[in-house]
């Protein structure tokens, strides 16, 4: 008896070493330590107290230095040289200003201080005086997609009041996908294996997909019930060549539109399967922290009507948080509290922030990304569903934002409907991709891009690159 008791001490003690290593690197790692992290994690190598899956969370924290690094390295003098456009006397104090004021993103790392690759720009979109003044130096021009959305947008919402559909006017889409990775980053004949983005069937929005083409004989398109799903190929390398996966399909997307009110939702069953599981938390990105407390109260009051408490959380963030380019995900231990600390965010930060809050109030919220193919404005693109009791699952894209419209209908377009240029590949983030990848992710959180390795390790975005090719086939 007294000798197990002595073995579970043991474990207890050894699991709790490790646990207090791994928080002791990422302490160092968040406050800039990296030579430090770095010392601990080889001085951990042979650790017989670690066990293997502790020993690749080192080494991912290993990874995540390098990534961040890859993330940071402008320096004072690229961002002089870019803002001076804007303001010709710019200086070293008016950076200093910017960074006390959380405009401009920085990271002091081993004592030298590197910006952010996208502070700059991220500047002139998240402080209100700087945007006004590169407004004031390039005019202030509607943004092409803004300008598209509020046109087709009440074309939508027509022709659902007209119809009896949700989903109304398709467009065929005729794509191309292409991952390239670098010559000579695999040794010759190696073998790259390489899952690419493929979309997702079952939604009434999105139909009829036909692959056409695959640049290999063999390859595996993974099951539908995969909710990051993949389309699977392997090459071998050679030297002096990059290396190329492709394919090509044609699928028709639908717009989809709930005219939704405080009226038409009804109380959720709290005890049902799909209540408990989308209204949970899900370390580490959804998370109800003491700050979504404090702003969950902030923001919904004494209201109880779930659509309307879902209309406040799409207006608040729709008023306070601006989209700016982003970190890679996979550096970031807490999207939505990174969100809430920085008061900006691209497009999957603002939806897991939405979706945190969603569900801490009650509401079934769940995640949902692939592509964004409007015409002239083809990128990566997050977005979500919620579930109201009466009406089902309905899209919400809250970093589209309100449209410039005095009809509510289509001011709120994109809380309860969507366009048919959303391209769905994944309905969930952070889920496994099949094949089975060995090696830690480049994005753990998303799956848009595509996922590189070898039996060497995983390749990084930058050892590769990708590109989509969109044909509008009719409209």
């Amino acid at each position: 008896m007294i000798t197990r008791i002595l073995f579970f001490s043991l474990i207890m003690i050894m699991s709790n070493y490790a646990q207090n290593i791994i928080e002791l690197v990422n302490k160092k790692i968040e406050s800039g330590e990296f030579i430090e992290a770095q010392r601990i994690i080889d001085s951990s190598g042979n650790d017989f107290s670690l066990s293997e899956q502790e020993k690749l969370g080192l080494n991912f924290l290993n990874e995540k230095m390098d990534r961040i690094r890859l993330d940071f390295k402008k320096t004072e003098s690229d961002m002089l040289e870019y803002i001076s456009k804007y303001y010709p006397e710019v200086n070293s104090s008016d950076l200093k200003k910017w960074e006390d004021n959380g405009s401009l993103e920085y990271k002091i790392i081993d004592g030298e201080k590197f910006y952010f690759n996208r502070a700059h720009g991220n500047l002139f979109r998240v402080d209100k005086e700087a945007k006004s003044q590169k407004q004031k130096v390039d005019g202030n021009q509607k943004d092409k997609l803004d300008a598209f959305l509020e046109q087709h947008a009440p074309k939508v919402i027509e022709r659902v009041k007209l119809s009896n559909t949700n989903t109304v006017m398709p467009q065929k889409f005729r794509i191309k996908y292409t991952l390239t990775v670098d010559a000579d980053v695999v040794p010759d004949g190696e073998v790259i294996k390489c899952w690419l983005p493929y979309p997702r069937e079952g939604h009434k929005r999105q139909k009829d997909i036909s692959l056409l083409t695959v640049n290999s004989e063999e390859y595996i398109l993974a099951d539908n019930k995969n909710m990051q799903r993949t389309l699977y190929i392997q090459k071998l390398a050679s030297t002096g060549a990059p290396t190329e996966f492709l394919y090509s399909l044609e699928y028709t997307g639908l717009n989809e539109w709930y005219e939704l009110n405080s009226s038409k939702v009804q109380t959720y069953d709290e005890e049902s399967d799909l209540f408990m599981l989308y209204t949970s938390e899900r370390l580490p990105h959804i998370q109800f922290t003491d700050k979504i407390k404090t702003l969950s109260a902030e923001i919904i009051g004494d209201e109880t009507n779930p659509y309307l408490k879902a209309k406040k959380i799409y207006t608040w963030i729709n008023d306070n948080i601006p989209w700016a380019g982003a970190r890679e995900y996979s550096t970031l231990d807490n999207i939505s509290d990174y969100c809430i600390s920085k008061g900006y965010g691209d497009c999957g930060i603002q939806t897991l922030l939405f979706m945190t809050l969603c569900r801490y109030n009650g509401i079934p919220a769940k995640w949902q990304s692939g592509w964004m193919m409007h015409p002239g404005s083809l990128n990566l693109h997050d977005w979500s569903e919620i579930y109201f009791e009466g009406v089902g699952w309905v899209p919400v894209d809250q970093s589209f934002k309100c449209i410039d419209s005095s009809d509510e209908n289509v001011k709120y377009f994109f809380l309860g409907g969507i366009d048919a240029f959303h391209f769905i590949v994944n309905d969930d983030y952070s889920a496994p991709l099949f094949p089975a990848k060995i090696f830690p992710r480049s994005e753990t959180v998303d799956f848009q891009r595509g996922e590189v390795e070898w039996r060497g390790g995983n390749l990084y975005f930058d050892k590769w690159d990708y590109n989509m090719e969109v044909e509008y086939l009719f409209e």
